[in-house]
């Protein structure tokens, strides 16, 4: 049972607390929770990254459609087997928190990523 997670190196899946899904740029990013020992200030957590499959390789365009990775949905249909039965009210407001610091540190990195090119054009005059 849960093999799709347990390939993943998830060894007890039934210490899973929650997970998260986003999209970034051609990838999803699935992180999932574990529940929290007691004494511990913070959930740990693995964070996964799967590439967006191509709807048809004829498909060239900018815009073309992509879907999710066949290897992620199966690992979210154990994910949604064991959040059912741990039924977990979403806090929202800490949800949105987390969600605008990710961006904050997506954004500072690239911000940072940038400044270094700059840096290295303006040596070369």
């Amino acid at each position: 049972m849960f093999d799709n997670l347990k390939s993943l190196g998830i060894t007890h899946p039934e210490v899973i607390d929650r997970y998260n899904l986003r999209q970034e740029a051609h990838h999803d990013i699935l992180k999932i929770y574990f529940r929290k020992d007691k004494g511990e200030f913070f959930a740990k957590s693995v964070k996964f990254k799967y590439p967006r499959q191509s709807e048809s390789a004829e498909q060239l365009s900018e815009n073309e459609a992509q879907r999710i990775n066949p290897n992620l949905s199966y690992v979210i249909e154990e994910l949604d087997q064991l959040c059912q039965q741990n039924p977990l009210e979403v806090d929202l407001k800490n949800k949105i928190l987390e969600d605008l610091r990710h961006l904050e540190a997506v954004v500072s990195n690239k911000i940072a990523e940038i400044e270094a090119d700059l840096d290295r054009l303006t040596r070369f005059k």
